[in-house]
């Protein structure tokens, strides 16, 4: 009786010794992580998936900024290449996410730069088409912020998990884990969502 109960204790302690040890700990916040990656794809999509709206909006109030508006779309089919996009599998290369932040950078400041032209245009804020877009588009900006915060908080305890005492035990040995990357803006403040001021001059 003695000797059963002290193997089942064994059993218990080594159970609880191993679920210590990053077994259950790191996959979870791998997980987590790509979890939240998929949100910021989602979201980057989303503010794709305006720009066909915006040319049309653009192109048929405003001719003589094609060359600004071309820019946009050039940076939208550059941020939607497929060899640009990232699964799960590439969250731990730095290299990857590089080009992936570039990209979205490129295709922000495009729409910036085609914002601040349109300013010159006060018959093209009026419409009531462009007034919709903008909704959508700072909507789709503060969600494109929100998913890129919880991402890096994702990864932060990811990173964590598999570098501290004891879960690096499990990390290393049984998962053999890498830490993902953040996303960090490719130039200073190129992460956040652009302040559109669309109102004439004041």
């Amino acid at each position: 009786m003695f000797t059963r109960l002290a193997r089942l204790a064994v059993i218990a302690l080594g159970s609880l010794a191993l679920a210590s040890c990053g077994i259950n700990s790191v996959p979870t916040a791998e997980e987590a992580a790509d979890a939240k990656w998929a949100d910021v794809q989602a979201a980057f999509q989303e503010r794709a998936n305006l720009i066909p709206n915006l040319q049309e909006i653009v192109m048929s109030s405003a001719e003589q900024e094609r060359e600004t508006l071309e820019g946009v779309i050039q940076a939208r089919a550059s941020a939607t290449r497929p060899e640009i996009q990232l699964s799960a599998d590439d969250l731990n290369d730095p290299a990857k996410m590089q080009a992936f932040q570039q990209a979205q950078s490129e295709l922000g400041s495009a729409l910036a730069r085609l914002m601040v032209t349109v300013e010159q245009y006060p018959e093209l804020r009026s419409q009531e088409n462009f007034g919709r877009f903008m909704t959508q588009l700072e909507g789709s900006e503060n969600r494109i912020r929100v998913a890129l915060r919880d991402y890096n908080e994702a990864v932060r305890q990811y990173n964590t998990t598999i570098r501290t005492f004891p879960d690096i035990i499990g990390a290393k040995i049984i998962h053999g884990a890498q830490p993902m990357t953040p996303y960090e803006a490719v130039t200073e403040g190129a992460e956040v969502a652009p302040e559109l001021d669309m109102r004439s001059g004041e």
